[in-house]
């Protein structure tokens, strides 16, 4: 369908657009961060302040955020995915150059009012000007190796420049849900194949290497990979993040250990509770019946992404929702292997939930495009 085509659909008008919005979705954003700040509030020992009552004041901004987005046109935002991952990119120069450091990485630009982590926008304008780019192209040159070569490209920019933060975790976001757009987009499996068996070789070569003449990587981040393979090798030192969040898991049991009475994050044994770590600090208080609860929140609002992406005959619209959708869903399957010990600590926070105003935003705004495409798909002819 042509933009033309598109344009002189039938499509909600004015401040009716608000009835077109889906409120189911937001239902479920709202449960999910005030699930957030419940938690918050028990990490501080029974206070607001200093997690929950600022992370609130963040949310309502968001959804304000979110639903100035939803009213704008879709085709606005598709005109604009250029520009909007250019800003990202030069953000992320930005932070190069004049960056604000914490916690030993340089990810952040100090605006005064805020601090801003370019590379949580660069997510969502990557999956952006994606989309854009395969409403775009021709669907007979989606597979062609040229065709395919530009938004490789597109990606490994951005990955690039915040792998040098360093930020392991987002780099892994932003290649796997570009991977994910580009797959709905239609590119043949046969790259993905590709990709997967020059990863796979690439770990086989990097162990195989480990005390050879030409060994690639440094004996310190070998260690690491011990670590994370077994954290009991070194419990107090760089096993001890993820042996602590263990802990915290298994004694939550079934039903957990009651509201504010989780003794790792009470007694601050459990490191960075309310960031990285707090589903470890749910899942304690709340038990296995508290963490399905969380999950399944998460299921039903990648549902309702899914089947609104599957509604939508605008090509751009579908992939920009599947975009989000496949984000949003890397940020909390990362993040609850990563504190299950599945995964490397890589540092990827649990989506509404972990303290933060960058990630929180930036979602919530993202989000604000799912409903923009919801609420301005074509329903028929005027």
């Amino acid at each position: 369908m042509s933009y033309l085509e598109y344009r002189v659909q039938s499509v909600p008008k004015g401040l009716g657009k608000v009835l077109y919005l889906n409120w189911a979705l937001i239902v479920l954003l709202t449960a999910v961060a005030s699930t957030g700040f419940l938690m918050l509030y028990s990490v501080a020992g029974g206070s607001f302040r200093p997690w929950a009552e600022p992370q609130m004041e963040r949310f309502a901004m968001g959804m304000t955020a979110m639903f100035i987005v939803a009213m704008v046109p879709i085709f606005f935002w598709r005109n604009v995915a250029a520009l909007a991952y250019a800003i990202s990119i030069a953000l992320l120069v930005g932070v190069e150059l004049f960056g604000t450091t914490g916690m030993g990485a340089t990810r952040w630009i100090d605006l005064g009012f805020v601090r801003l982590q370019p590379s949580e926008l660069t997510k969502i304008t990557l999956v952006m000007l994606l989309a854009a780019y395969y409403d775009w192209l021709d669907i007979n040159k989606v597979s062609r190796p040229l065709w395919v070569l530009v938004p490789l490209l597109l990606v490994l920019i951005p990955t690039a420049l915040v792998l040098k933060q360093p930020d392991l975790g987002t780099a892994i976001l932003l290649v796997s849900g570009s991977g994910i757009v580009m797959f709905a987009a239609g590119v043949h499996w046969a790259y993905f194949a590709a990709v997967i068996a020059s990863g796979v070789g690439l770990v086989t070569a990097v162990l195989q290497s480990r005390g050879t003449p030409w060994q690639l990587l440094k004996d310190y981040q070998y260690r690491r990979i011990d670590t994370f393979l077994d954290p009991d090798t070194d419990p107090l030192g760089a096993g001890y993040h993820i042996t602590q969040s263990k802990i915290a898991l298994g004694s939550g049991g079934w039903t957990g250990r009651g509201f504010m009475q989780g003794t790792q994050s009470r007694l601050n044994f459990l490191p960075e509770k309310h960031t990285d770590f707090i589903f470890t600090t749910l899942a304690e208080e709340f038990g296995f019946v508290g963490g399905l609860s969380l999950l399944a929140l998460y299921a039903l609002i990648i549902v309702f992404c899914i089947s609104s992406a599957m509604q939508n005959k605008d090509r751009f619209s579908a992939l920009l929702t599947i975009g989000i959708a496949a984000t949003f869903f890397l940020y909390f399957a990362v993040n609850m292997s990563m504190v299950m010990g599945l995964a490397p600590v890589v540092g990827v926070p649990l989506p509404l939930v972990s303290y933060g105003g960058s990630a929180m935003l930036v979602l919530l705004a993202a989000f604000g495009l799912v409903q923009s495409a919801h609420v301005h798909r074509p329903r028929g002819r005027a």
